[in-house]
């Protein structure tokens, strides 16, 4: 039973955005990227779905959950600057089927800590790019990235 960690969608430059970062949506680019998460992720069957509280992160799983027919659960542990907390999360999880989406820099944190032993190389090749998703996976005692989906590029 994975988790399934979806850094958000594209959501434009921070710094183009005038008003509270939280509220910044995703761009139509992102938006597409949503959309094509539903046939990636719907074939694990989610129970649930959680998101940081940002705008990007709910639009990011907003399609999968309409499609699935199920709620988005708004997690401060999934927010920026909350790696840690994230990562208790995960561990709390382990054993559920879920979507958990989140951002670059709690992504980063987690990649830290689920790709212990492997080379830098490796590690580096598993960095989420944004609407990109790691298949999370108990393993014995630790969590560990089982998989990388990545979307087809755009052309």
């Amino acid at each position: 039973m994975p988790l399934l960690v979806v850094r958000h969608a594209r959501a434009g430059r921070r710094s183009a955005y005038h008003g509270d970062d939280l509220e910044r949506p995703l761009s139509p680019r992102g938006s597409a990227q949503a959309d094509a998460l539903v046939p990636l992720l719907s074939t694990f069957r989610p129970r649930r779905i959680l998101s940081s509280p940002a705008v990007r992160c709910f639009e990011t799983v907003r399609p999968l959950a309409e499609a699935l027919e199920l709620p988005i659960e708004s997690v401060g542990e999934l927010g920026e600057g909350h790696g840690a907390a994230a990562l208790k999360l995960l561990e709390r999880m382990a054993g559920e089927t879920a979507v958990i989406c989140t951002h670059r820099d709690v992504a980063t944190e987690l990649l830290g800590v689920l790709a212990v032993g492997r080379s830098a190389k490796s590690r580096h090749q598993l960095r989420l790019l944004k609407g990109e998703v790691w298949v999370v996976q108990s393993t014995g005692s630790a969590l560990e990235i089982v998989d990388h989906l990545r979307q087809e590029p755009r052309r």
